[in-house]
């Protein structure tokens, strides 16, 4: 399936919802690492991200997002990213996404909605992932310097 500028124009008439999820990364000796889904079918993976909940913040329908999709929950939010919109999958749906940046430590993790997304892996951040959806590799190398900035205090803790 090709992802073209269409998928990134809202066209008229299409209803709007709000999405969040986030970059999960840990540090990996020299490494930062990245959390991401994958589904079946597909060789590219995504960054956890989907619907806000009727009575869910956008914050913590990320946290539950980031645990459903690759199964991490030990959270440390740092900051938030950016939004980014595009259609949804079955491009029927205008989604507005808020991506916040977390860390963890935690590795051996599995996604606990497993019928979707089968598993997860940790991938570096360099060079540049290759992710199924344009905006999230955008998300990234414009706030690798901030993901840098945020890990480099982690990176020195483990090293020493």
């Amino acid at each position: 399936m090709m992802i073209d500028e269409t998928w990134y124009t809202r066209p008229e008439g299409v209803e709007g919802s709000v999405a969040a999820g986030g970059v999960v990364a840990r540090v990996s000796g020299s490494e930062i690492l990245i959390a991401v889904a994958k589904e079946p079918g597909y060789e590219t993976a995504v960054l956890p991200k989907g619907h806000v909940d009727p009575g869910e913040d956008v914050e913590q329908a990320a946290r539950r997002e980031i645990a459903e999709e690759v199964g991490v929950e030990d959270l440390q939010l740092l900051t938030k990213l950016d939004v980014k919109e595009r259609l949804d999958f079955s491009k029927t749906e205008w989604k507005r996404t808020h991506y916040y940046l977390y860390f963890t430590d935690q590795v051996d993790v599995k996604p606990l909605e497993a019928d979707v997304h089968t598993e997860m892996d940790w991938i570096p951040i360099e060079p540049l992932p290759n992710l199924f959806w344009p905006e999230q590799v955008e998300l990234i190398r414009e706030n690798a310097e901030e993901i840098r900035s945020h890990l480099l205090p982690k990176q020195q803790s483990q090293a020493q």
